[in-house]
């Protein structure tokens, strides 16, 4: 089987596909792997490397069996795909169902990874936690970078310097990331999740679990359930009274498919000492902070909210990594010795795909 790795063209991503460690284990695993040239140069990933590895480098990615992509197909991209010509990729089903009828009507048979299930024999393909697990560690970095004070605490001979408190909003993978990278920098963490399950791993990582009296079930995907308007008024009133105590929030919470539940109100951001950070990690969903502005940085009353998108992006070379390990265990799932079988009966098989019926019809 025969695998093409494009150039992202999304503005902006710098990932790719596959590394050329997956390469060199696809190809012991039957797989023969096409790569554009340049396609991993932005993630530090020369043509050199790919065909040391032994991929070809070569234009012919889109005449393979498969493709893999980070990003979901441009329309020319959409345009170059052929009837029964597999695609992985992170496809946006739920919010781009246009997308996805493109493909369809071109009989791809696509599978987005982001509807791989979250079950365990389906964990070593779960991009979304791979790709959660960069933006929690950089949304810290990025808040560090922000606040005009230190995280850690400091014994210097002018004198004691106070560590910085820092608040994370949801227990999911990037918030439990965001938690054990803020501690490793030395501040004084506290997290905070719906989900009363996810208490102690908040605290097994040093942190406090912040109680707020507001508590949701989980879903069978492992996310937190939507709120209903009575839970989420309390939720903000709670958060308000609390989040002036910190001086860096980060906020996590994303339900797929939907706007991002909002968590912080307008009325919280103006409480918050000039100089506090709030780094939204829902930005690209709305946000969870009312005034976050997708994709900018915005100062409000010397509080500084950090809407960046895309964050897996700013760290290209391990983010890419991750996603092609992902991809990688993907590909051997369908087609075990490189020869494809789709098992429909199969949960990940038929979960992870969104263009199956149009195909089979």
């Amino acid at each position: 089987m025969r695998i093409g790795v494009p150039r992202e063209l999304e503005p902006g991503e710098r990932r790719v596909a596959l590394v050329p460690d997956a390469v060199t284990r696809l190809a012991s695993a039957g797989f023969d792997v096409v790569v554009e040239p340049g396609a991993g140069v932005q993630a530090s990933f020369p043509d050199e490397a790919y065909a040391e590895a032994g991929a070809s480098v070569s234009d012919g990615v889109w005449e393979t069996d498969a493709v893999a992509k980070v990003r979901k197909p441009t329309g020319e991209e959409a345009d170059r795909l052929r009837s029964e010509q597999l695609l992985i990729g992170f496809l946006e089903p739920l919010t781009d169902p246009g997308g996805i009828e493109r493909l369809a009507e071109r009989g791809v048979v696509a599978f987005a990874m982001e509807a791989i299930p979250r079950t365990t024999r389906a964990q070593p393909m779960d991009a979304l936690s791979s790709q959660a697990t960069v933006s929690g560690y950089k949304a810290v970095l990025i808040a560090a970078d922000r606040l005009p004070r230190f995280l850690p605490m400091l014994m210097t001979a002018a004198g004691t310097v106070a560590p910085a408190k820092v608040l994370v909003l949801g227990a999911g993978v990037a918030g439990l990331q965001a938690i054990a990278t803020a501690r490793r920098l030395g501040a004084v963490v506290a997290g905070f999740d719906v989900r009363p399950v996810v208490r102690e791993q908040v605290e097994s990582l040093g942190a406090t679990f912040l109680d707020l009296g507001v508590v949701g079930e989980e879903t069978a995907g492992g996310y937190a359930r939507e709120l209903n308007e009575e839970e989420q008024r309390r939720q903000q009133e709670a958060l308000e009274e609390r989040i002036p105590e910190f001086d860096a929030v980060i906020t996590t919470a994303l339900i797929p498919g939907r706007a991002a539940p909002r968590l912080i109100p307008a009325s919280a951001i103006a409480k918050m000492r000039p100089g506090s950070v709030v780094v939204d990690l829902a930005a690209e969903a709305g946000g969870n902070c009312e005034l976050t502005q997708p994709g900018e940085v915005v100062v409000n009353g010397g509080v500084t909210i950090v809407g960046l998108t895309n964050l897996p992006s700013t760290m290209p070379y391990h983010a890419s990594q991750l996603y092609a390990r992902n991809v990688s265990s993907l590909l051997q799932h369908l087609a075990p010795q490189g020869e494809l079988t789709l098992d429909w009966n199969d949960e990940i098989t038929s979960g992870a795909c969104v263009t199956r019926e149009r195909v089979a019809a």
